[in-house]
């Protein structure tokens, strides 16, 4: 599995553990709906701002956004 789809695997992850939908998240992180889409559906090649800024959103660390065994 590439970087990109563990990423979005992450980020639906998180967001359905915050019971949040990706209009709702999209909101909060200052990121169109449909490029949250497309990062969970692996497609995007995300930016390290906008990793950070996903992170700020889930109110966590980019160190705890990447705290998973997906990046073992």
């Amino acid at each position: 599995m590439d970087i990109r789809s563990k990423i979005g695997i992450r980020l639906k992850e998180l967001r359905n553990e915050k019971g949040l939908s990706q209009e709702k998240f999209s909101f909060l992180c200052e990121l169109d709906r449909t490029y949250i889409a497309s990062i969970e559906q692996g497609k995007r090649n995300v930016s390290i701002v906008n990793i950070e800024k996903i992170a700020k959103a889930f109110d966590m660390s980019v160190y705890h956004f990447f705290n998973s065994d997906l990046f073992q």
